[in-house]
């Protein structure tokens, strides 16, 4: 990371000697252990998955007495942690931002409630975005809920507030959320390693109705209790600005909070083009000191407001006549803030010229399912077995299936199923009604596909429920499922496979096939879809692990493939099919052994045969 100055650490802070390299979602997993947290939680999303791996790694090489466990979903997760915190315990729940949405009813009420012991509430927003449905900031949701919100700017401070937090969410009774975007999730710093701190042992629950099961009447006591809270923490020094820049007594001033300060921080320090500026970094978003906001747009003649993705410190200046960012189009209104973008926002800003900086574009291509990927083969064969269909989709590396024309919605987690409902009842006085499919992955199904299933059974819907069986979760880095094990690090529990939560849902027709087998699938899928005006919801699990585990990859039969002379270069196997190990080159398909993996799936589906291939 930069060489910015960063919040200094608590009073009587202790480090060890030991000094490590660590990922920002180490960082704070370091954070949460050492900070004496009992139970950790979390469901996977990219960029918050590493904490909860990181966390569940520490604690069995520590052999700390902590839970740690991936949560069926986010609101799960949160009310684990939420319900082990008001035992006096601390806990820590982790999601993306996304995932905020999912955890969101019990957030609010949490809020209300508030809580005895510490609780942290890692949310990783996504800026730009890069891996998720929306760009959607949590700090404009910790405003709605009014819980404190931390905002880091490096993995190194992204650890000291999450050791911090734990004190501030006792001393306030309060959930604090910890706000790391992808850029500080993913960078990687040289840290002091904190000394880990034994975690409460002894729950301490005070059975008190009015407060842990309050009925509407006490909750409005709560609500005015909760606008205290707010009130005393506006006095914390983390909701004043902090200069970091500058000499305090120039005409412009920027503030700003998270990564976006650092790049602020960086490209002052670095290009040097603004010499009369002063730079204020943000620690907490909300809830901010008020006065404090308005003594800088009467101090300085102008006052720029630098942060990703909303402008939730610009709204919070009461008179904002003197105040620039988001809402004025002096910052971008969407999109991540990269050192670039910083720089020419600093120069409209202040009216320093920019220098002429062409970039050279390039020509990006497509995310593509990886070589040998089943789910390509499950979607080629979805395609062929109702050619009609309307595809419905779902949150995962199957997405991905846009490119095979195999996906025509993907709303979110879980809504495949709801969607393919959905579907059904327009259609369904339809002359020629089109054959559905709702399309969904393993741990995606148990995560949010559960509900919907049961609804679309008992309403009478028809169609087909395919579910993507790879055995993980692996667009996020492969965390377990409920069908694979694994999903604490102190009780294995049991397992539950898809076929049990599947017919559990009321789906009489549920088979199993391995997409690899094209005819094989096509077959099964035409034979569930008949079945669907017979039965509503049929089933099937597409069965096969994924190619990117090792040992998954090791145990499977490859194939020598190769392409014969006969090969006239239609480009079906590249137009239909994508595989990445596949080309056109002089009009002939060429195989790429570099990433051809010898799955022997493009064997089956050559229109002119015109490719082999025997295990090896």
């Amino acid at each position: 990371m930069s060489g910015h100055t960063e919040a200094p650490a608590a009073a009587g802070e202790e480090h060890g000697t030991a000094r490590e390299i660590l990922l920002g979602n180490e960082a704070i997993a370091h954070g949460i252990l050492a900070g004496g947290a009992n139970v950790v939680a979390s469901y996977p999303g990219t960029p918050a998955s590493e904490v909860c791996t990181a966390a569940m790694k520490l604690a069995s090489e520590q052999g700390l007495p902590v839970h740690v466990e991936w949560s069926i979903n986010e609101k799960t997760a949160f009310e684990l942690a939420f319900t082990n915190s008001i035992t006096g315990r601390r806990s820590a729940a982790i999601m993306k931002q996304v995932g905020l949405n999912v955890a969101s009813d019990p957030v609010m009420s949490a809020a209300y409630m508030g809580v005895t012991g510490g609780l942290i509430l890692v949310v990783a927003d996504d800026p730009g975005p890069h891996s998720s449905q929306t760009e959607q900031d949590s700090r404009f949701f910790a405003m709605h809920a009014k819980v404190p919100v931390l905002d880091p700017m490096s993995p190194r401070e992204a650890l000291q507030m999450t050791m911090q937090a734990f004190e501030f969410s006792e001393r306030h009774h309060t959930p604090v959320i910890l706000r790391p975007t992808t850029r500080v999730c993913h960078a990687r710093q040289l840290l002091d390693l904190p000394q880990g701190r034994p975690p409460k042992s002894r729950p301490d629950f005070r059975k008190d109705p009015s407060r842990w099961a309050a009925t509407p009447g006490p909750r409005l006591a709560l609500h005015r209790e909760l606008n205290a809270k707010i009130r005393e923490i506006r006095k914390h020094p983390w909701a004043r600005p902090r200069l970091m820049h500058g000499t305090g007594s120039s005409g412009l001033a920027v503030v700003s909070s998270g990564v976006a300060c650092a790049y602020l921080l960086d490209v002052a320090r670095d290009l040097g083009r603004w010499p009369n500026l002063d730079i204020y970094k943000i620690d907490m978003p909300f809830p901010l000191d008020i006065q404090a906001l308005s003594s800088l747009t009467e101090r300085y003649l102008r006052v720029l407001v630098v942060e990703e993705t909303d402008p939730v410190i610009e709204m919070q200046f009461i008179n904002r006549e003197r105040v620039s960012g988001r809402m004025d189009g002096t910052v971008p209104d969407a999109g991540e803030l990269t050192p670039e973008i910083a720089a020419r926002v600093l120069d409209t800003f202040t009216g320093t010229p920019s220098p002429d900086n062409r970039s050279l574009s390039s020509r990006e291509r497509r995310p593509s399912l990886c070589a040998g990927c089943a789910h390509r083969a499950a979607f080629f064969a979805i395609k062929r077995a109702l050619p009609r269909g309307i595809y419905a989709s779902d949150i995962g590396c199957y997405t991905l299936g846009l490119n095979l024309g195999g996906v025509d919605t993907c709303l979110c987690m879980g809504a495949a199923v709801s969607q393919a409902a959905g579907f059904f009842h327009a259609f369904k006085d339809s002359p020629e009604p089109p054959p559905i499919a709702a399309v969904i992955g393993d741990s995606t199904f148990f995560h949010a596909g559960i509900p919907p299933t049961i609804n679309a059974v008992v309403t009478g819907t028809r169609f087909v429920l395919v579910v993507l069986d790879n055995a993980t979760t692996a667009m996020t880095g492969h965390q377990p499922t409920p069908a694979t094990g694994g999903m604490t690090n102190d009780f294995s529990g049991r397992t539950l496979s898809l076929e049990e939560a599947i017919r559990g849902c009321g789906v009489r027709t549920v088979c199993v096939h391995d997409p690899y087998d094209i005819a094989g699938f096509i077959k099964v899928v035409k034979d569930c879809y008949d079945r669907t005006a017979d039965e509503g919801v049929t089933a099937v699990i597409a069965r096969h692990p994924c190619i990117r585990d090792r040992r998954a990859l090791k145990s499977q039969a490859r194939r020598a493939v190769r392409v014969m002379e006969k090969c006239n270069g239609c480009g079906y196997c590249v137009r239909e099919f994508e595989c990445p190990a596949l080309s056109i080159e002089d009009k002939r398909a060429r195989i790429d052994r570099t990433l051809c993996i010898g799955c022997g799936v493009c064997v089956q589906i050559c229109p002119v045969q015109a490719v082999t291939g025997g295990e090896r």
